[in-house]
């Protein structure tokens, strides 16, 4: 609970301090007794909290993500897209594509429904020369090459797919986060430990994607 120490009714006599409200009690120290106002404590409650659910924090997390993607993309051509610091490295165009195919994945999986990939129609939009199931893992360097696009492409797909995660984490309750969906680890894997590990595998692509944005720029 909370305090507030009050008067009760305006004092007599001067102001303390000229310009104050007199409300300061501090203020009032060393006057004479009759010009002191009279001063009751007043108990206020704490102002209301609005519980946090686990599944607020899988959101606050993938919307971190989001707000890291968008510096790393936007204002960038193609070509800066496809740049590459070395013929091994990978571009920002395949980091973010890449991330945003594994989420695509991983939560179509989670909840059993089609990727946004081939249902909204992005395999066509981006028509790139690779399986169409492809989401990048184990790609060697001349398959990274290959995944080319410009920024309205993906930001559009990561977009679309940021709008699936969330509407999909939003119909679900604690109980449902402890359901096992993979048990071919040991621990088996979770349902709210699959979304921490999309997350956590975002989060490296993005910081990439905006290490080698840093590396475009300082070249220029």
């Amino acid at each position: 609970m909370m305090h507030d120490l009050v008067p009760v009714g305006r004092p007599v006599g001067p102001d303390p301090w000229p310009g104050s409200s007199g409300t300061d009690c501090r203020l009032w120290v060393g006057w004479p007794a009759w010009s002191r106002p009279e001063w009751r404590v007043i108990v206020k409650p704490e102002p209301e909290e609005i519980p946090m659910k686990s599944t607020d924090v899988l959101v606050d997390a993938f919307e971190r993500v989001r707000d890291a993607v968008y510096p790393a993309v936007s204002g960038l051509s193609a070509d800066d897209l496809a740049f590459r610091p070395d013929p091994e490295s990978n571009s920002i165009s395949w980091l973010v594509w890449h991330l945003t195919r594994i989420q695509d994945d991983h939560v179509a999986g989670l909840a059993r429904d089609e990727q946004v990939w081939t249902a909204g129609g992005w395999v066509d939009r981006f028509a790139l020369p690779i399986d169409p199931a492809d989401t990048g893992y184990g790609h060697d360097s001349d398959t990274v090459a290959l995944v080319t696009a410009d920024a309205p492409s993906l930001l559009d797909y990561f977009e679309a797919v940021h709008d699936k995660t969330l509407a999909f984490i939003g119909s679900l309750s604690d109980p449902d986060l402890v359901r096992i969906v993979d048990r071919n680890w040991d621990p088996p894997v979770t349902l709210g430990v699959r979304l921490v590990s999309v997350i956590s595998d975002d989060l490296q692509h993005v910081g990439q994607a905006a290490y080698v944005r840093g590396i475009l720029e300082r070249r220029r």
